[in-house]
């Protein structure tokens, strides 16, 4: 009698896989079943792969188009995708997205640029007097109209004022400027420090 490998048929029947229909694989989706017709979590059709489980990605998962996924959560090691439409997304590595859109109608996200900058010791003078302290920076990658968001590891080691503010814009591709102002009465020595700075591209 033929075998499956070195198995009996009769007894090895039910480790094959197959369609739950009769005409192999076409275009309707199909769960795929085994000999004895226990139905799997995965369909599949001449134009589409469908699972009704969990489907575990342990390497890279590269799509061309869409995900979908707007119920349950969506658990990816690393993620590199055109559009991704999820309701929960719990990425464990890193994740690769051309675009991102929050909410139906919220803003895109196209550019994300981080970068960090030595911060020399500098002294602010008191509020109505020199009481501002420029200077710029490079991060790569920023560019004119992206909301940049910076802070400063050594205000918290400030002495005299404590009324410190500090803002963070572009001026040039690739170029930041910081502002240190004093809003106190006494001047404001800040020690040196490093920059953290990161600017992000939003569209409509």
């Amino acid at each position: 009698m033929p075998t499956l490998g070195t198995q009996n048929i009769s007894t090895s029947y039910v480790q094959l896989i197959k369609t739950s229909g009769t005409t192999g694989i076409d275009g309707t989706i199909q769960t795929i079943t085994d000999g004895n017709n226990v139905s799997s979590a995965l369909q599949l059709s001449t134009g589409g792969v469908s699972s009704t489980g969990s489907l575990s990605v342990t390497g890279a998962a590269t799509f061309s188009s869409s995900i979908s996924a707007t119920t349950g959560t969506a658990t990816i090691g690393t993620e590199s995708v055109n559009t991704s439409t999820i309701g929960t997304l719990a990425v464990t590595n890193t994740a690769t997205v051309g675009t991102l859109k929050v909410g139906a109608s919220g803003p895109r996200l196209t550019a994300v640029s981080y970068g960090t900058a030595a911060f020399t010791l500098s002294t602010v003078q008191p509020h109505n007097l020199a009481d501002t302290t420029t200077g710029t920076f490079a991060l790569t990658g920023a560019a004119l109209g992206d909301i940049v968001i910076g802070s400063i590891d050594s205000l918290g080691s400030t002495t005299g004022t404590v009324q410190i503010i500090t803002s963070f814009f572009p001026i040039a591709s690739n170029v930041i400027r910081y502002v240190v102002n004093s809003k106190g009465s006494t001047a404001g020595t800040v020690p040196a420090g490093t920059i953290f700075a990161t600017a992000m591209r939003f569209t409509a």
